[in-house]
């Protein structure tokens, strides 16, 4: 039966307020060791219950071991990293590992990087696992040996463990994991474990493959887009076509008479058609005739906006770096660069769209979803269900893609299925389901920003002086983050500029906050998708009016930073820099730090007719320990695909408040065709692993557009290039 609320108040959402309250909670909670919630003991292994060693391993009688995943996979692949260090200090056979989504539980699997809360992002998964998962295998493997080795009356240091078997050698007896596991689990924890010295892995640093492949391939990975439940509906949401606008009247007549549709809600974010399938849901929303009341709603234009952000850059923000006197230096500079740099909003455009699936239960509710923020969305929900937080389960699927879309800090669309829930009485499973265009216009976006640089050259050709100006929105004002933010200073605003490894010895950076209504997030690789791309366009510039090559001016600067120059230097050696290229083509260099990850890219390009073809990159990283080469190389390979079409073409505008792309055909994925060869180097280290996935996108544009400027002598700063300007 529909059943529509006009003039009843919508279900609310959470304030903020009580965002910060969890966060606080969520900061005060703490992974006490691997074995947090096991007691004295290890959980028994019986015909039908498995042999559980701590929070993370779990070891079954056929000896399969299962790896928990404390963190979302959306295409990384940290479900194999995480269960190769596992595997590795397990000396498990690879061919035995598995793996699971870990439940909702931050006590055990809060991220250690993320205040203690359960979430993926900041590429933290591996870096915050690493020594976790390392103790949880040895703790493991030290079960194991010492059940085998009561079992068999001998020392324990004289068992040996490799691929999985448990070898006595001097009494010639053997045996799985499986054999032993009922007696380990008898056995008390142990309190310290022995970790392996690196230079013993022989899985970590190996080519092993992915343990998600097979699955994705054959269409077996379970997605939540995936996910159907007993009587589930689903419900799609009219939203208002500019952000601010609230539901003012709605006509939903003709709604209840398309076929499928079985209720028509009003809730906080709009009005929600609930139907039998997704069509019908769909078919029902275009039958919504909605009134909008557009009073407190986002009136933007972007070429308006842009030129209040040049107009705030004419003056000094508030200060985000300061060493020297920069004014003093550029006041007697030999030679002073001016430049300006643009940067529009950018859409996230996951393959699969948000959605999720959320199902009322008799203990509470169970969220089915790719979920990014686990903590935040199981209390989230709870709030609005007016459940406690124990009694929301949350069962994280995989995600086709994210770049922070899902991390969001409200927790919007898990919060959307939630007040659906609510207003139509909790009696079936509701799958949110977002459109292609929903997705694209219903909100969040990487920050739009503006750079103003002022730097200048000495009579020797160093750097005198260096004045930088940011422009734009924060993405933790006013959100549960907003504690992180000191003295008005977002760090992910101003990360790549402020701090910067290059030996400036005067140089100022400020940032003025903007505050318009459009919603901004993080985007893959944060503030660094810009930031870099003005200090190595900048870096370059300076580099040619000194008349120094690029990669050679770089150099002293980096002296206080080994591992910049190391990265550096091997881009530049592996992509033959310095040798001749022919007529209209031109290498690019740039070198950039990001999630404790270096690296340094050397592009090549050909630009002809006014025409600009992308034909190699090269890489070279330095993330630490590399888990697994091959997925490493994945991660730049497809930082470079993602990124390439923000270089070349995308950006999200707003013409009267109103979102002007929707779906693919306005903005558009890199093709095939465009797609350069990529050469990926790894820098041989014996330092912690640091992350993976955002660190390959920030050298993209500048060491594009640097290579631009070596083909034609023109300057390509804003981003996406305009093409035209190489006519």
């Amino acid at each position: 039966m529909d059943t529509y609320f006009p003039d009843q108040t919508a279900p609310k959402q959470p304030s903020r307020r009580f965002f910060l309250k969890s966060l606080g909670v969520a900061g005060g909670a703490l992974v006490l060791g691997t074995y947090a919630g096991f007691g004295s003991r290890a959980q028994a292994a019986t015909a039908n219950e498995p042999f559980t060693a701590n929070a993370f391993v779990r070891i079954a009688n056929d000896d399969s071991v299962t790896v928990i995943i404390k963190h979302l996979d959306m295409g990384q692949g940290v479900t194999t990293g995480l269960t190769t260090i596992v595997a590795e200090e397990l000396d498990a056979d690879w061919g035995q590992m598995r793996f699971e989504f870990s439940p909702a539980n931050d006590k055990l699997y809060g991220n250690l990087l993320l205040g203690g809360a359960m979430g993926t992002g900041g590429s933290t998964a591996i870096a915050n696992s690493w020594e976790q998962l390392r103790h949880a295998g040895a703790g493991a493997r030290a079960l194991l040996v010492r059940a085998a080795a009561q079992q068999w009356r001998v020392p324990v240091s004289e068992i040996t463990v490799e691929k999985g078997v448990i070898r006595h050698a001097k009494s010639n007896r053997s045996c799985s994991f499986g054999k032993v596991a009922a007696e380990a689990a008898k056995l008390p924890l142990p309190t310290d474990v022995a970790l392996k010295d690196p230079k013993n892995f022989t899985l970590i640093g190996t080519q092993i493959g992915r343990l998600d492949s097979s699955a994705k391939s054959t269409g077996k990975a379970v997605f939540s887009i995936d996910i159907r439940r007993p009587g589930q509906l689903t419900a799609v949401v009219a939203r208002p076509p500019r952000f601010g606008a609230t539901v003012k009247h709605v006509d939903a007549a003709a709604a209840r008479k398309v076929k499928g549709v079985v209720k028509v809600v009003r809730v906080p974010t709009g009005v929600a058609v609930v139907a039998r399938d997704t069509w019908s849901a769909i078919k029902g929303r275009e039958a919504l005739k909605v009134e909008w009341d557009f009073t407190k709603a986002e009136d933007v234009t972007s070429a308006t906006q842009m030129a209040s952000y040049k107009d705030l850059a004419k003056s000094p923000g508030l200060s985000a770096d300061k060493r020297g006197d920069a004014g003093q230096a550029l006041a007697s500079a030999a030679t002073v660069i001016e430049a300006e740099f643009e940067f529009p909003y950018l859409a996230h455009a996951p393959m699969e769209p948000l959605n999720g699936v959320l199902e009322p239960t008799s203990e509470g509710a169970t969220w089915w979803a790719g979920s990014q923020f686990q903590t935040f969305e199981q209390k989230t929900i709870a709030a609005i269900l007016d459940l406690r937080q124990d009694q929301v389960t949350v069962k994280t699927q995989f995600a086709g893609g994210s770049f922070g879309r899902r991390a969001t800090p409200d927790c919007e669309y898990a919060a959307e299925t939630a007040t659906i829930v609510k207003a139509t009485g909790g009696k079936a499973p509701i799958h949110l389901m977002r459109t292609r265009e929903d997705d694209m216009r219903a909100g969040y976006y990487r920050p739009a920003y503006y750079h103003k640089v002022r730097a200048g050259l000495d009579t020797k050709g160093r750097i005198a002086g260096w004045q930088h100006v940011m422009v734009g929105k924060s993405i933790m004002i006013g959100t549960a983050f907003e504690a992180f933010v000191k003295n008005g200073i977002d760090s992910t605003s101003v990360e790549g500029v402020a701090g910067t490894p290059y030996a400036i010895a005067d140089f100022d950076a400020s940032i003025h906050n903007t505050h318009e209504g459009v919603p901004v997030l993080w985007w893959r690789s944060v503030g660094n998708t810009h930031t870099a791309h003005a200090m190595e366009t900048m870096i370059d510039d300076l580099a040619h009016a000194a008349k120094v090559d690029p990669v050679t001016f770089r150099q002293p600067l980096l002296k206080d930073h080994p591992r910049h120059a190391a990265v550096l230097a091997l881009a530049a050696e592996k992509a033959g820099w310095g040798t001749p290229l022919a007529a209209g083509r031109g290498r690019g260099v740039a070198v950039h730090q990001s999630f404790g990850t270096f690296v340094s890219m050397v592009t090549e390009v050909t630009v002809t007719a006014g025409k600009l073809k992308i034909d190699r990159v090269v890489a070279a990283v330095d993330c630490g320990i590399a888990i697994n080469p091959d997925v490493i190389r994945a991660q730049i390979e497809g930082s470079v695909g993602f990124a390439l079409a923000t270089v070349l073409r995308n950006k999200i505008t707003l013409k009267d408040g109103m979102i002007e792309q929707a779906n693919f055909d306005n903005f558009e994925p890199t093709r095939i065709s465009e797609m350069p060869t990529v050469e990926v180097h790894i820098v041989p280290s014996a330092a912690a692993p640091t992350g993976i996935g955002e660190p390959g996108v920030p050298c993209l544009a500048p060491s594009i557009g640097n290579a631009v400027f070596a083909a034609t002598g023109k300057r390509l700063r804003s981003l996406p290039f305009d093409l035209t300007k190489l006519a």
